[in-house]
Parts: C-alpha cells; sequence; structure tokens
C-alpha cells in the first residue's frame, strides 16, 4: 500500500512540476490569477478536482 501511495505523490510532483520547467511565464501568470479568486471560488474548484480524482480512482479500479 505504501508504495502505491508513495508512486501517487511521485507522479503528482512530475505532473506538478512539468509546467514551471516547460513553460515557466504561463505557470507565474496563471498563479497571478488564481491569487485574484476569492475564496469561495477556489474551494469550488477545490472541490471539483477532488470529485473528478475520485471518480476517476473508482473507474480505474
Amino acid at each position: 500500500m505504501w508504495e502505491n501511495f508513495l508512486n501517487a505523490i511521485a507522479l503528482m510532483l512530475i505532473l506538478e512540476g512539468m509546467l514551471p520547467f516547460l513553460s515557466p511565464n504561463t505557470w507565474r501568470e496563471a498563479f497571478r490569477k488564481l491569487i485574484e479568486i476569492n475564496d469561495n471560488q477556489l474551494r469550488f474548484i477545490g472541490l471539483t478536482l477532488m470529485l473528478i480524482g475520485l471518480i476517476l480512482l473508482v473507474i480505474i479500479t
């Protein structure tokens, strides 16, 4: 189980690091826009991403 968890964390870090590595200006601009979003919108985005991830996990397993 720990091996799967660590593999998932490693893949997340790889995917999260791709945009700043490949296009730092685009990443910086996207980060600026995220800072301007109010808390409720940011929570909705987080909830939506978690639900998509949960659905993907259910489909895969």
